[in-house]
């Protein structure tokens, strides 16, 4: 293991030198963030496409589906954290040149997801309603709360179908960009979301003589969308073994070395356990908002859904530090990787401001696409200016969390996102929201200046450069 004293940021370099890459750099940044970021987009686009359509139906199939896709949220968290832990060392593995590694990799990401998808459609089938009651509150607002719960547990019953393609895409896609191949999850992508698009409008609305299922129609849509996805990235992996040189042999055996199985185990743990706690935080979160009732759920949802639009740019330059400081610290070029990822979260926090005008320019028409009441769309604006004004903080968020993890600091990442949420940002919303009358934008922003506490902590950590760690140096022997 290899660390530096040196302090990131600092030293005798001018500010352009520290934080301002060459054209050759960016050129770079752009060839893997471009498809990575074309490819969430998509996912997320996904997501908000059956929001919408769903929205212009009525109130409650919106907030149904809202509460079942927070469920769905979880899961997709507790799958992506698991495959990220082994990630870190299949872009060290492919940094070092060692196919083998890499396949090693691979193996336990598809036997860690058959685990996560198997307990994942067995609790959410049996315990779905047990789950979506926890969002259900009477506000006085005149909503059918059995309804929601209905078109809820339709949605979810119907997604849970799709769960192992998710599963198999995960596998595949990261395993690619984790490579430097982006540009095939991206056009799988592609293809999904316009599947998508075309089946939400033949079933959610009944067109081309087909019936009117409503929320039914957009799951099954969805559905259908990720499993065509799921073939287009398996078939493409396995038909180009020159490119891919790690699919030669994947399946011979399911065969880890037990001394690496111990590593992948201890280094991606913490980020399994972090991802679920996390993404369980955020349900939290939700779940004490909802306690004001239907009404801040609904603009929550619609708010969220174009907020998560924009935070694809701080999740993307995430994946980009990964992969990009990944692969150096495998390589070994340490002082390399310290320079470029001072020079990509600079990257990141101009593009939150990019960011934040967006969502500001987009708060006033965005909740106008929903059928809904001009108290949840006026409540939905005010939730996106917020986010937009915090934006800065997110990214910043996104960018430590991810060097860290490059360099394998599992534990300390987990310490990092789920100490924080659970005992800083739900402390002070349940607090506030028990003991004080604040209203839900109020807490909303309770919530943002809470995470300032992680903002300083990240920006403490980075100086320390503790995350500058070649792990494949000795693979087995790398902690």
């Amino acid at each position: 293991m290899q660390k530096t004293g040196t302090a990131v940021g600092f030293g005798r370099k001018s500010f352009k030198e520290k934080y301002i890459g060459d054209k050759a750099f960016y050129r770079t940044v752009l060839r893997i963030t471009i498809p990575i970021m074309i490819q969430n987009f998509i996912s997320n686009f996904v997501n908000m496409l059956d929001n919408i359509m769903v929205g212009s139906v009525g109130t409650e199939p919106m907030s149904g589906v809202a509460i079942a896709n927070q469920l769905f949220f979880v899961y997709a968290l507790a799958i992506f954290g698991g495959l990220s832990g082994v990630g870190i060392y299949t872009a060290q593995f492919f940094g070092k040149g060692d196919c083998e590694g890499v396949r090693y990799s691979v193996r336990y990401k598809f036997l860690l997801a058959l685990i996560l998808t198997g307990s994942a459609v067995a609790l959410l089938y049996f315990c779905g309603p047990f789950f979506l009651n926890f969002f259900l509150t009477d506000d006085g607002s005149g909503a059918n709360l059995t309804a929601v719960l209905g078109y809820g547990y339709e949605y979810l019953k119907i997604i849970l179908i799709s769960l192992p393609a998710f599963a198999l895409i995960q596998v595949y896609s990261s395993t690619l960009r984790e490579c430097g191949e982006t540009v095939v999850p991206m056009v799988a992508g592609l293809v999904s979301v316009g599947v998508n698009i075309f089946l939400n409008y033949l079933l959610i609305f009944g067109k081309l003589g087909l019936p009117a299922l409503g929320v039914n129609g957009a799951a099954i849509a969805t559905v259908i969308a990720r499993y065509i996805e799921c073939g287009i990235v398996m078939i493409w992996s396995h038909r180009h073994k020159e490119r891919n040189s790690w699919i030669v042999g994947l399946y011979r055996s399911m065969r880890i070395p037990l001394a690496q199985l111990r590593v992948f185990i201890r280094k991606g743990a913490p980020i399994l356990i972090n991802e679920c706690l996390w993404s369980l935080g955020m349900t939290t979160l939700v779940q004490i908002y909802s306690m004001s009732g239907i009404t801040v759920v609904a603009a929550m949802n619609i708010s969220n859904t174009i907020n998560n639009t924009m935070a694809i740019l701080f999740t993307t330059m995430g994946n980009v530090v990964a992969i990009m400081v990944g692969q150096l610290l495998g390589a070994g070029e340490l002082e390399r990787a310290k320079d470029e990822d001072n020079k990509l979260i600079f990257f990141t926090l101009c593009l939150s401001v990019v960011a934040g005008i967006l969502l500001v320019l987009t708060s006033t028409f965005f909740p106008l696409l929903y059928n809904t009441t001009d108290e949840v769309r006026a409540l939905a604006s005010e939730l996106m200016i917020i986010y937009a004004i915090f934006c800065p903080s997110v990214a910043f968020m996104n960018a430590a969390y991810f060097t860290i993890r490059s360099g394998g600091k599992t534990f300390i990442t987990f310490l990092f996102d789920s100490v924080s949420i659970w005992g800083v940002s739900i402390l002070a919303v349940y607090l506030l929201s028990r003991f004080t009358g604040l209203s839900a934008t109020e807490l909303y922003i309770a919530e943002h200046v809470a995470n300032l506490f992680k903002v300083l902590i990240g920006y403490i950590l980075l100086r320390k450069n503790i995350w500058v760690v070649n792990l494949v140096k000795d693979p087995v022997e790398a902690s």
